[in-house]
């Protein structure tokens, strides 16, 4: 111990060893030492010279550092001098100021000693096992290794922490730390962790760190907390950029609402701290994240949804007119709701409704304008502006009308400034930036919208006092021609060849391009002539808006058809030169970067020369107006014969669709109305089934009463009363009997008739079928619906003869009853005659029996001794 102590206090006697010898006996020391408490003082030594000593250190101690970490684990103090001995030579943060060479050659033994500590795998995962040690003086240290590990070979590290059971889960825990500095240094770890790795991103995603990491942003104050926030808003845009699978996961927790409180900022916006400002930028950033142009439509058109509902929007809008917002926040969040509302019908209607906070109230689209063509501005500030007005017109039909609405003569106000007023201000100011921001606009205003493009031939414009105004086009084309700046020239070529792109009225601009001097000189003089870089993109395009008028070109001015214009090329210019000039635009630098993204990014104001989406034009036209220029005009006459018979044929097409999908249509109907006859069909058999069950109980009814009848006939001694009760029952149900026949005979007529109707239908529906499909070819699936038809058709028909046989069956039966009846009514009648006469017999002789003498006892005085006579019967039974 006091050889230790000498050592590394430099009191020792003698001479003093080299720090090489003292750190090699001090490597023997903690292999050999039995003693927990030699090796414990061995690795603290160690620690003090890892600094001072990296590469010494490195060298000869690592091994013996990690063998610490695995048998030494009951001893937390050991193990935190090792960790925090392998940190230091790890590490390649300097806290002195080092040279470019010196900083290089700590970077690559950093490297190098992380490369021979993860040569074996289970070092790593030896090290996540340490983390699970509650014990500060280990775990901090572990968590500062990690760090550094991912930092010097991030790739690697992720690959066996991805593997490892468990992994990831142990690090997510540092986040629940109670102490801070882990917990701070954990954000820290999981930032190094995350870097390119979407496998790993879900995980910790969802290991609920979106949960986690808005917990600590709202506890430490929001975009007013300190340097922790900002750990935890890069690590959340680790975590959700380029990761469609995390954004929707972010989304669907309905963590969008829980943004808008960052962005509420308070009316006092005098007070912004640098890291205020750094946390609000990059919670900006993150709103951008969620709707960024590259993520899928659906995914960014449900965040904006999302956004506007909760409002989040509202409120970004509301730092948007707010006044003290430092320049690049206010920029930010331009381009923060430019994203918010692109493609957004419902957030472009909301953002065209907001006003500033002025007197008097001036929409948000006036207010941002009159920044962008004011050439005072900051240039990323005008940048933002065009782009908001870019997303505000991205597929936005109505507020394209609204803008080229104020360019009209019927809708300008002397009284108040207008968004056409701006930018036909700024399209022709002296500053080349305004022009070119200003056409850009106006493109974008025209973009896919015929209707606008027509209305801007309507704009006319005073150029001067005492002179007549002039069309907005002849003055873009009269710029054209003065020899301006290249920038101007650029945004108003690309102005004019969006403007004329795919419209009928290509004719007309021809006629203004090639009657005014001018503008013949800048689309052929031009493209012929040898000049620099600059002038020649100017050609490019000028060849572009040339290709452009022989292309769309409709041939009705005859001195100008496509013919001619192409011998114009050819004598001009020459036709190699011609496609070598429009060539040129799609290899230029700049080109090329504005192709990449829709924001207008760009290092530097004269470096601002194209529009993302016009790269999408010329992009689209190079080849065709290529081809159209090297084409003869045989070629073209062929080309359009077969274009027309193309066209033809595609007509055709078009209307064999239509037909079989009204074919489809009518199927369709047809089967319907074929089950619903169906089942009206077994509702009438229902009816005729329940007919036959009537007319058969009126049967019996019929044979009973027949059978009463032959009874009461044999008997021969009911008296006249008897007689008139029997005539008088039967009567009745003899009439009940005819009303319910007469009533079966009239359902059955119904039931006839109905049958009738629909054989007919059928039969109608069938021919229009058979009409309609001899007029064109018809699918197999077509026919066999046809097939199926004819045979339900059949089957019914079937039904039909079979309904009509019952029927007739059901007729005969009922004129045999009607036939029954009225014998019936007959015999009824002669057995009632035969009544009255043997009534008459009776009556004869009882009047007979009394003039001779005898006792007649009446009907009344029988029926009483009879009933006499049966009582005392009863009473001698009960005796």
């Amino acid at each position: 111990m006091n050889f230790f102590r000498g050592v590394i206090s430099g009191q020792a006697a003698g001479p003093q060893p080299s720090g090489a010898e003292t750190i090699q006996k001090l490597c023997d020391r903690v292999a050999s030492s039995t003693l927990l408490e030699d090796r414990r003082d061995a690795v603290r030594a160690l620690k003090s010279l890892s600094k001072k000593y990296r590469m010494e250190v490195g060298t000869q101690a690592m091994d013996h550092l990690i063998n610490i970490l695995q048998t030494d684990r009951s001893d937390s103090e050991i193990l935190g001098y090792a960790l925090d001995t392998l940190y230091n030579v790890i590490c390649n943060d300097e806290e002195e100021e080092q040279d470019e060479n010196a900083q290089k050659q700590a970077d690559d033994l950093g490297l190098q000693f992380t490369d021979t500590f993860v040569q074996d795998p289970e070092h790593v995962t030896l090290l996540l096992t340490l983390l699970e040690e509650f014990d500060f003086h280990v775990r901090w240290p572990g968590v500062k290794l990690l760090t550094a590990l991912l930092k010097n070979q991030g790739p690697q590290i992720q690959g066996i922490i991805l593997v490892s059971p468990m992994g990831v889960s142990r690090l997510m825990d540092l986040l629940a730390d109670s102490r801070e500095v882990i917990r701070n240094d954990g954000l820290l770890l999981l930032q190094q962790l995350t870097k390119g790795n979407a496998a790993i991103q879900k995980i910790v995603a969802f290991e609920n760190a979106f949960e986690r990491l808005l917990d600590i942003i709202t506890e430490e104050g929001s975009s007013d907390g300190g340097i922790v926030v900002e750990d935890c808003l890069l690590l959340l845009l680790n975590l959700l950029k380029n990761n469609s699978s995390n954004q929707n996961f972010f989304k669907e927790g309905s963590y969008i609402q829980r943004m808008k409180p960052w962005f509420e900022v308070g009316d006092d916006n005098s007070g912004w701290s640098a890291q205020k400002v750094t946390n609000l930028h990059l919670m900006l950033q993150l709103v951008r994240v969620m709707v960024s142009p590259v993520n899928s439509p659906g995914a960014t058109a449900s965040c904006q949804k999302s956004m506007f509902q909760c409002g989040l929007l509202q409120q970004l809008c509301t730092i948007l007119m707010a006044t003290g917002v430092p320049a690049d926040i206010l920029t930010e969040t331009i381009n923060t709701v430019s994203e918010v509302i692109r493609g957004s019908q419902v957030n472009q209607d909301y953002f065209a409704s907001v006003n500033a906070p002025s007197n008097p109230p001036r929409p948000a689209i006036v207010v941002l304008l009159m920044s962008m063509v004011n050439e005072r501005q900051p240039f990323v500030l005008r940048c933002a502006v065009l782009y908001c007005f870019q997303c505000f017109l991205y597929k936005n039909q109505k507020g394209q009308g609204e803008i080229v609405a104020t360019l009209l003569p019927s809708t300008i106000d002397a009284n108040s400034i207008s968004a056409g007023q701006l930018l036909c201000g700024g399209l022709f100011s002296a500053d080349s930036l305004s022009n070119w921001c200003a056409a850009v606009a106006l493109a974008h205003a025209l973009q896919d919208n015929l209707t606008q493009k027509e209305q801007l031939l309507r704009v006319q414009l005073a150029t001067s006092l005492g002179k007549p105004p002039v069309s907005l086009l002849q003055q873009c084309t009269n710029i054209l021609s003065q020899g301006s700046k290249v920038q101007t020239r650029v945004g108003l070529l690309m102005l004019l060849c969006t403007w004329i792109k795919n419209v009928p009225f290509v004719s007309f601009f021809i006629y203004y391009a090639f009657f005014f001097y001018s503008v013949r000189f800048c689309l052929t003089a031009q493209i012929s002539e040898n000049l620099g870089e600059d002038e020649r993109l100017v050609q490019g395009l000028c060849a572009l808006l040339l290709g452009i008028c022989i292309y769309y070109n409709d041939n009705s001015l005859e001195n100008y058809t496509k013919e001619k214009l192409k011998q114009l090329i050819e004598k001009r210019i020459g036709k190699e030169n011609f496609v070598e000039k429009l060539c040129f635009i799609t290899k230029h630098e700049l080109y090329s970067r504005a192709a990449q993204k829709p924001q207008p990014v760009f290092p530097s104001p004269e470096q601002m020369l194209f529009d993302h989406e016009f790269t999408k034009l010329v992009k689209e036209l190079e080849g065709v107006i290529t081809k159209a220029v090297h084409k003869s005009s045989e070629e073209e006459k062929k080309e359009e014969e077969v274009k027309k018979t193309l066209e033809q044929h595609d007509n055709i097409v078009t209307q064999y669709k239509e037909l079989i999908r009204e074919q489809d249509a009518q199927l369709q109907e047809l089967k319907e109305q074929v089950a619903c006859m169906t089942s009206q069909n077994e509702q009438l058999q229902a009816t005729i089934t329940q007919q036959q069950s009537q007319i058969q109980q009126h049967k019996d009814q019929y044979n009973i009463l027949k059978l009463k009848l032959a009874k009461e006939n044999q008997g021969q001694s009911n008296s006249q009363g008897d007689g008139s009760q029997v005539n008088g029952l039967q009567t009745e149900e003899l009439t009940q009997l005819r009303e319910e026949v007469e009533e079966l005979r009239k359902q059955h007529s119904l039931l006839q008739t109905q049958l009738g109707d629909k054989d007919a239908l059928i039969s109608s529906l069938l021919g229009l079928l058979i009409y309609y499909f001899s007029l064109s070819p018809v699918s197999s699936a077509a026919q066999a619906e046809v097939k199926n038809l004819s045979e339900s058709r059949a089957e019914l028909e079937k039904r039909l003869d079979s309904t009509t046989s019952t029927v007739a069956i059901l007729q005969t039966e009922k004129e045999k009853l009607q036939t029954d009846v009225q014998e019936s009514k007959k015999e009824q009648d002669d057995l009632l005659m035969l009544l009255a006469d043997q009534d008459q017999k009776i009556t004869n002789l009882k009047k007979r029996l009394k003039e001779l003498g005898e006792t007649v006892e009446d009907e009344d005085d029988l029926d009483t001794r009879d009933q006499t006579d049966d009582d005392d019967e009863e009473d001698e039974d009960e005796d």
